[in-house]
């Protein structure tokens, strides 16, 4: 075997029959030069949204176990079409769910986390000649029950059997040529990168950019596994993300995005005491709850008002979690704000570079833009502003920086 390489095809790549075979020579062309290959995929096209939409159509709060037994059902379908197309070309393949190939994880249905992996089996099939199709997005908890990785599983599927595998390369396939400056369906001259750090991939990737989930990014950093983001439908070179060492140019600013999936949740009038802000975001961590940007006003009267941001998905849950919360520390009330938009500007370069700040709200400001909350880390400047100015802001941003130019 020359080498083992893990590919992930998302559901745009394997969204029809057409698409299927498409992949399905992609990989056989890998198969040919003798490569050991794995092959982990995604639902087909818009599969796992309209399973949840049914879900919801059946009953409107289901139980995640359920969920998780309803939305696995997606990859396994896509699993199973690839293997059979693979195989009517004369070639061996097999296909596997996330319990097959010994994914195990907690018990935290939806969002689960990997534990371990025991790759004994794919192992096995590889050294039998076989390209092993997994379905990704899934796996296994302690008591048998299929649980699922969160959206954009797949990709931490991918990079986590490559970690286990001890793989040569891992490859993510999408409908995008690689990574780009900014989204090019809301800018036009957003331009595409040949490299950028895990660093920079991660900021992007929690900060809106869809090309790659940013629990992936996190074990490929983790374990320095290069990754390679390209498209499933052209030969154009795609993007390397690597650790920043190996990266020969560092500019000050790599990209921008923008997301509007997220919400602001707001508790007033909060007691101004120690411990408080732990009483609250305690509560929300143990019900799971994942928290982005945090703003606290400055206090008036003994009181203040603490702003956080969630995903919108999380918003019901949310809002009831601090409900309950506000009325054990007597805070005065609690809203929720789903039009408003998260703008970043992200880049290692920021670190020695003075002046991005100015310039990013300088950029607003040209546009009459008003910002909302402001948060900020070593590599990242991110705002929040109202939904209505989210694309115009990122626009003005990206020409801010002059990064449509190589």
């Amino acid at each position: 075997m020359k080498k083992l390489i893990v590919q992930k095809y998302g559901g745009s790549s394997v969204a029809t029959v057409e698409k299927i075979n498409i992949v399905a020579e992609k990989v056989l062309s890998y198969k040919k030069k003798k490569y050991g290959l794995v092959v982990v995929v995604s639902a087909m096209g818009d599969t796992t949204d309209e399973l949840i939409e049914l879900a919801n159509r059946i009953n409107p709060s289901p139980e995640k176990r359920e969920m998780d037994m309803l939305l696995a059902t997606g990859e396994q379908v896509s699993a199973a079409l690839l293997a059979m197309c693979i195989q009517s070309k004369g070639s061996r393949a097999l296909s596997l769910v996330g319990y097959q190939v010994g994914i195990l994880t907690d018990d935290f249905h939806t969002t689960a986390k990997i534990q371990k992996i025991e790759a004994q089996r794919i192992q096995k099939e590889l050294k039998s000649g076989k390209v092993v199709i997994v379905a990704g997005f899934q796996g296994m908890n302690k008591d048998s029950d299929i649980t699922t990785l969160g959206r954009g599983g797949s990709d931490l599927s991918a990079v986590a059997l490559a970690v286990a595998l001890d793989a040569d390369e891992c490859q993510i396939y999408t409908d995008v040529e690689g990574v780009y400056t900014a989204d090019p369906r809301i800018v036009p001259d957003a331009r595409k990168l040949e490299q950028i750090t895990f660093d920079e991939m991660l900021e992007m990737a929690s900060r809106g950019a869809q090309v790659m989930q940013t629990r992936a990014v996190e074990v490929a950093k983790k374990f320095n596994l290069p990754l390679y983001v390209a498209s499933t439908f052209s030969k154009k070179r795609g993007t390397m993300i690597m650790d920043e060492s190996q990266v020969i140019e560092k500019p000050v600013v790599r990209g921008v995005t923008l997301t509007e999936k997220e919400a602001k949740v707001t508790l007033r009038d909060v007691p101004d005491e120690p411990g408080i802000a732990a009483r609250i975001f305690k509560s929300l961590g143990e019900n799971n709850i994942n928290v982005d940007m945090i703003v606290q006003n400055v206090g008036h009267d003994k009181a203040t008002d603490i702003s956080f941001t969630v995903e919108k998905s999380e918003v019901k849950k949310t809002v009831k979690v601090i409900k309950e919360v506000a009325s054990v520390i007597d805070a005065e009330d609690v809203l929720a704000d789903e039009d408003v938009a998260k703008i970043s500007v992200v880049g290692v370069g920021m670190r020695s570079q003075s002046g991005i700040a100015f310039n990013t709200f300088q950029a607003l400001a040209e546009q009459k833009i008003n910002i909302e909350m402001i948060t900020t880390s070593e590599i990242s400047i991110s705002c929040v502003v109202r939904k209505t100015d989210g694309k115009k802001a990122l626009l003005a941003l990206h020409k801010k920086f002059d990064l449509q130019k190589k």
